[in-house]
């Protein structure tokens, strides 16, 4: 049964496309099947790996027209499209009893075909954002290692809280990303210090550091281990993929059972 990963922050601009898809491709690295959901409405993601547009995307499926269909990019490594029409979907479900959950049941139909399946939501906090964590067992925060970014922690952690109390309760973040690190600024290192005293141990120990590579990644429609593999961009991501797997393996860990009595 695959797990599902949010990556959410609803400030733009932040690394979170660029982390759903590196960290959905340096998992494919460690030897894992991924599939990738594109829920924002820009389908960044989708064109940043030069997916053409599909018959099917998602925004077809949270509409009742279809199941989900994934588009493999490379083995080991499937997408969920997107594509403008997403847009309208918030407007179109509103009225759609168990709004909710309409991802969570698409999800179910394929999960258990991958190890991991990852969604890259939408810089914002309505309904597609509310499926998305409906539908998963962890949620990862991108952050800018720049002070706007961290304005709004407080009320992604406020949405994260309530949908575990009231929608779905076995969600909860996997941990915080420093993305477009330089330590060299004394910004960057100030922010991090930051989040560290808010998110704790919550703060992953691998920081994505500011690298030109990931920046031309997109435009050549790769993700960063196709493109340069020998970049630090390239490390840092399967630095935290490692990191990742380990907590997740972690808190997936069977409680140990009781010694039967004699």
């Amino acid at each position: 049964m695959g797990i599902v990963v949010s990556l959410l922050n609803h400030k733009g601009g932040v690394g979170k496309t660029t982390s759903a898809i590196n960290i959905g491709a340096g998992l494919v690295e460690l030897g894992k099947k991924i599939l990738l959901i594109d829920l924002d409405p820009q389908a960044n993601l989708t064109i940043s790996l030069g997916i053409p547009r599909q018959k099917y995307t998602i925004y077809e499926a949270l509409r009742g027209e279809g199941e989900l269909v994934p588009y493999t990019h490379k083995p080991n490594l499937d997408i969920i499209t997107s594509s403008l029409d997403l847009s309208g979907a918030e407007m179109e479900l509103i009225n759609e009893a168990g709004r909710e959950y309409i991802l969570r049941e698409l999800i179910g139909q394929v999960e258990a075909d991958y190890d991991f399946v990852i969604i890259d939501c939408p810089p914002s906090l309505g309904l597609l954002t509310l499926n998305a964590l409906t539908s998963s067992r962890f949620v990862l925060i991108p952050l800018q290692t720049e002070f706007l970014a961290v304005q709004g922690l407080a009320k992604i952690k406020q949405v994260i809280d309530k949908v575990r109390m009231r929608l779905n309760k076995q969600v909860e973040m996997a941990g915080v990303i420093a993305t477009m690190y330089d330590s060299r600024r004394v910004l960057n290192r100030d922010v991090v210090d930051i989040i560290h005293k808010y998110f704790g141990d919550k703060v992953f120990g691998t920081y994505i550091r500011d690298n030109i590579a990931l920046a031309e990644a997109p435009a050549q429609r790769k993700d960063i281990f196709d493109y340069n593999p020998k970049s630090t961009g390239a490390q840092d991501y399967l630095d935290l993929c490692r990191e990742f797997l380990s907590r997740v393996e972690r808190v997936a860990e069977p409680a140990p059972k009781q010694e039967q009595e004699a």
